[in-house]
């Protein structure tokens, strides 16, 4: 155990480093909450803060151009690949406001009981009446060719970095939710607002979720928070 945690650190203090920046005046009460809660203590490892360590980030200022992070996950089996895939099957990323899809959202929320090895939580299988929208959220979804919603994510921008706070979609093998997210950070990047994009953390994902990262292009950081 002792030899575990060891090399956790080692990895930990060799990763990039970036610096994320959250500006407050965008939402005064939602930005200090969510600082809060990216900062507070790791709840097994006390030592270090929430979402500090194995950050999952894009640094968008790499890519010239949205064609060429494209370009970097074109290959089989990558993100591209499958979400070239999905247009060729007819879905299409839409703009979405929540409470347009509130039927379809609760579908897809109960069309699995466990996702990642756990239960759904309750916030996902009880049925909302409606959605309250913050200004600086962007909801962005996946059309079936028959114009059905089959996959939703929310992302927030903080300030330098955006960061996807839901997402989910029907499990098929058709590059759904690859297409959602090439198509999300795709648009981050031809508009230049952000530097780093963000979903979650490496650090305690199951190996699945870790290797969905990689191919869509994240690499994990060592993230230092700055409330401004």
């Amino acid at each position: 155990m002792f030899l575990q945690h060891y090399n956790t650190f080692i990895q930990a203090i060799n990763l990039p480093v970036a610096k994320l920046c959250f500006h407050e005046h965008i939402d005064p009460e939602d930005i200090r909450t969510t600082y809060r809660a990216f900062t507070r203590p790791h709840p097994r490892f006390r030592l270090i803060r929430a979402k500090t360590v194995g950050a999952a980030l894009i640094d968008l200022s790499r890519f010239a151009d949205r064609h060429a992070y494209e370009e970097q996950i074109k290959a089989k089996n990558h993100g591209g690949y499958h979400a070239k895939r999905a247009r060729k099957r007819g879905y299409h990323f839409v703009d979405i406001d929540r409470n347009d899809y509130i039927d379809d959202i609760h579908a897809i929320n109960t069309s699995l009981d466990t996702r990642q090895g756990r239960p759904m939580d309750g916030k996902y299988t009880e049925k909302r009446e409606a959605f309250d929208t913050l200004p600086h959220f962007r909801h962005h979804g996946i059309l079936d060719p028959q114009g059905k919603l089959v996959a939703y994510a929310s992302l927030a921008i903080y300030g330098n970095f955006a960061a996807f706070s839901q997402m989910l979609g029907y499990r098929n093998n058709d590059g759904i939710m690859h297409l959602l997210l090439v198509d999300t950070i795709s648009r981050l990047i031809d508009e230049r607002q952000v530097r780093y994009v963000m979903y979650d953390t490496f650090f305690g994902a199951q190996p699945g979720l870790k290797t969905f990262k990689t191919i869509l292009g994240f690499q994990p950081y060592r993230a230092r928070y700055f409330l401004q």
